[in-house]
């Protein structure tokens, strides 16, 4: 055996082997780490390391056989031994090549999977370590600017801005918001300001392994900000192997704007525009879109989210036709300007939507808009809101499943995936889809009003609602939030028949708060004249409702083709003995918005025309299209009509009895 050792030893064996060894180790993991990329499938990689194991022990016989000489490859000297020693030693290299090769074949074939990689990233709030601390809409600025860049990147799974706001400030744990968000990467990031001097520190982070891939630091002036923020995306697009389009790239390369003071007042619009429900603060943020687009009238990205805020002023608070105008004008003048820009395909599409109710035409900007943003969640929330109107439920659902897997921390994609459910009447995917919502938000007043009501239509079940108003009792509330509650817990009352308790919630609202919201002032009056209808105070049920005809007739003048204040309007010309007006009301209200027209928005007119019959006396025309809406998509139910009051004028005609019994069977 010793001579064995001896000759190995000697025709340098050991070298080739180890030599061999580092080699095929090395090529093994660049194969790794290349094959996904290059998206070569498995079995490849498993080739290549079935090839170098069996190459090994022939590596061993050549390195026996051969010597490498400065005069070239040569056969190794042989040295005086017996023949049947020489043939040992052969076949006992052979034999430790193939077991080696063997055991090694063992260890790293079930391994031997291309190590793939997760194209998802989540980019935290970038930490302000400014002297000034109201430089913290700037840090959000820049982190807001990264994630945008990186959703152009089709190749990546981006998470939205409203999913990742809420770890502003808080330790952060990488694996655990990895796994919350369904990310393997994440990009933290902290930004300090000096007048024109900016400094950005950022670092990408493995969220299943806690190991930092890369850092940067960035000290540049204010104007470079765009350049920090292109070679950021570049960066993690290159880390995370994405393919990047020669129009992705462009995308991402062009600067906004050169006006550094456009810039600051386009971020604070920005960070503005995002509290939705609070009309004052979307307010002042009109006032800093405008300041932008008056220091660079070139501004097409302003100018294109000045027109969003538009079109969702009109669509929440004000439908005036000034307001439709102005997002339209905006949307055009900025797609004159850069006519291959996403965001202006957006705000078109949503000045079609809310201002004009053009769906097929918003339809189209939208499907634009979602090719040049593939990772905005707001596109595909924007394409399942008009496929359902269209009657493409399927499709309006899988967009909205996307739209929740890119923003799984915000509670208005899942109520808007739950009403799809709703609408079909599949409950129980409707309440999983809530739960799944409060299970990442369970602060989230808008998912506990769709639980509210999802129970109340699918069981006529109102228990949910009170423990709806204690979930919701710890969470910060502002004056559009307390007003919110207030009218929720009017209804709910109204429900559960217990006037008195409803007209006192309602007639708490001070008309101060309401004054900048036209719609749930007209609301209130008309809860107040319900109410107290029931309670058979005719004289202040009709000083109420006069003041809510009033102020619906104020709006009409500024929204003529508003569906939903004409509906609105006819209920309350019902209440009041107006026969005529309110079915004239009504008719014009189903005029504007058809069930052909909407599918979705269209069976709310069609249920708001039968509440207007049964008010008026017209039983047979209520219980005709209720007949109708029970059996397609809508939000019209079984319990729902057995238990609200609203349908009390048909509780004692038989038809409607046999309208329940008969709906009541097939469920």
């Amino acid at each position: 055996m010793s001579g064995f050792f001896e000759e190995v030893k000697r025709r340098k064996v050991y070298r080739v082997a180890v030599a061999y060894v580092i080699a095929a180790g090395g090529i093994i993991q660049l194969a790794s780490a290349a094959f996904p990329a290059w998206e070569l499938p498995n079995w490849a990689l498993r080739l290549v390391i079935v090839s170098l194991l069996i190459g090994f022990p022939i590596a061993l016989i050549l390195a026996w056989a051969f010597d490498v000489t400065p005069q070239g490859i040569k056969t190794t000297p042989t040295i005086a031994v017996a023949g049947a020693h020489r043939r040992r030693n052969v076949l006992m290299l052979l034999a430790t090549g193939v077991i080696i090769s063997a055991a090694a074949g063992f260890f790293l074939l079930p391994r031997a999977v291309a190590r793939k990689i997760d194209k998802s990233i989540a980019v935290l709030p970038f930490e302000n370590l400014s002297d000034d601390k109201e430089n913290a809409y700037f840090a959000d600025g820049v982190q807001d600017d990264v994630l945008t860049n990186l959703s152009k990147i089709g190749d990546l799974k981006v998470i939205s801005r409203t999913s990742v706001m809420q770890y502003r400030s808080k330790a952060t744990n990488v694996r655990e918001i990895g796994k919350a968000l369904g990310v393997s990467n994440i990009l933290e990031g902290s930004v300090r300001r000096s007048g024109n001097k900016i400094r950005v520190n950022v670092q990408l982070i493995d969220a299943n392994s806690d190991e930092h891939i890369w850092a940067s630091d960035y000290d540049r002036d204010i104007t470079d900000v765009f350049a920090i923020q292109t070679d950021l995306a570049q960066k993690i697009s290159d880390a995370l192997q994405a393919k990047l389009s020669p129009a992705e790239k462009s995308r991402m390369e062009r600067k906004p704007t050169e006006n550094g003071e456009a810039y600051l007042a386009f971020v604070q619009a920005h960070n503005l525009a995002n509290a939705v429900e609070e009309f004052e603060k979307l307010k002042q943020s009109e006032q800093l879109y405008a300041r932008a687009i008056q220091l660079d009238p070139m501004f097409a990205l302003a100018i294109a989210r000045y027109s969003l805020l538009e079109s969702w002023i009109v669509h929440t608070f004000e439908r005036t036709t000034e307001r439709r105008e102005k997002a339209r004008a905006l949307a055009q003048q900025a797609l004159q300007l850069q006519p291959d820009l996403p965001e202006a395909r957006l705000a078109l599409g949503f000045s079609l939507y809310y201002g004009d109710n053009d769906f097929e035409a918003a339809l189209k900007e939208f499907e634009i808009a979602q090719r040049g943003l593939p990772n905005e969640a707001e596109c595909y929330l924007a394409l399942g809101a008009i496929q359902r109107r269209l009657g493409k439920w399927q499709e309006s659902t899988d967009s909205l499943e996307k739209a929740v897997s890119l923003n799984p921390k915000d509670g208005w994609v899942f109520q808007n995936l739950a009403l799809n459910y709703q609408m079909l009447r599949n409950f129980d995917v409707a309440n999983k889809t809530i739960d799944r919502g409060l299970e990442v938000n369970p602060d989230s007043l808008g998912l506990w009003e769709t639980k509210s009501k999802l129970a109340f239509a699918e069981k006529g079940d109102l228990s949910v609602s009170e423990r709806a108003f204690e979930a919701v009792k710890s969470i910060p509330m502002n004056n559009e939030t307390k007003l919110r509650i207030a009218s929720s817990r009017a209804e709910v009352f109204l429900l559960e028949r217990k006037y008195q308790e409803g007209l006192r919630e309602a007639e708490t609202v001070s008309d101060d708060l309401l004054a900048g919201i036209p719609v749930a002032l007209c609301g209130k009056y008309y809860l107040v004249g319900f109410a107290r209808k029931a309670l058979h105070d005719e004289t202040g049920a009709r000083t109420a409702l006069l003041k809510a005809k009033d102020l619906l007739e104020g709006q009409l003048k500024q929204s003529a083709d508003s569906p939903d204040l004409r509906i609105q309007l006819a209920k309350v010309l019902a209440y009041l003995g107006e026969k005529d007006a309110a079915l004239t009301e009504a008719r014009h209200a189903t005029e504007i918005l058809p069930e052909s027209k909407d599918a979705f928005g269209g069976p709310e007119i069609t249920a708001g025309v039968a509440e207007v019959s049964g008010i008026v006396g017209e039983n047979g025309r209520a219980i005709e299209l209720l007949d109708g809406l029970l059996g397609r998509p809508s939000a019209i139910t079984v319990p729902l009509l057995k238990v609200s009051p609203a349908w009390d004028p048909l509780r004692s005609d038989p038809r409607f009895q046999a309208l329940l019994d008969k709906y009541s069977a097939k469920t």
